[in-house]
């Protein structure tokens, strides 16, 4: 059974896990950041949970009102293609109260954010570096 719920601490290895898997460097290099940047005042985590584990999570940020920003969405190997991503925007839209989600990033999930109602617009990741130290990744 699918559940999706806040982000609890005890939560975190099964996060780092997904990110692990995606190599996804920022996520899996110090659990305290990790967990910072998951807990953080504006930022709202779902975990989704199939049968106690971690299915999922998505991360995003936001106003409270109005705009919000997808910053990281991960669905584990084992449990895609059973709706648990498209469940989990859902619920982000739900819990910070936004009435829009931007992103900047698909990595070739552009099918599924155009299921959305949406319209598409370039964008920029910013670095205080002259260089990104990652380019492309999260």
């Amino acid at each position: 059974m699918l559940t999706i719920i806040d982000f609890l601490p005890a939560q975190l290895d099964g996060i780092v896990a997904i990110c692990r898997a995606e190599n996804w460097p920022s996520y899996i290099e110090d659990d305290r950041k990790t967990l910072g940047a998951l807990t953080a005042p504006g930022i709202k985590t779902v975990v989704a949970l199939e049968d106690g584990e971690v299915a999922g999570f998505a991360t995003a940020g936001s106003d409270g009102a109005i705009q919000a920003y997808l910053i990281l969405i991960g669905v584990a190997a084992a449990h895609r293609r059973k709706g648990i991503g498209k469940r989990l925007v859902e619920e982000v839209f739900a819990r910070t109260g936004a009435t829009r989600i931007d992103l900047i990033s698909t990595e070739g999930a552009d099918a599924f954010y155009a299921s959305f109602a949406h319209f598409a617009r370039p964008g920029f990741r910013l670095y205080p570096q002259m260089t990104p130290r990652r380019s492309g990744l999260a």
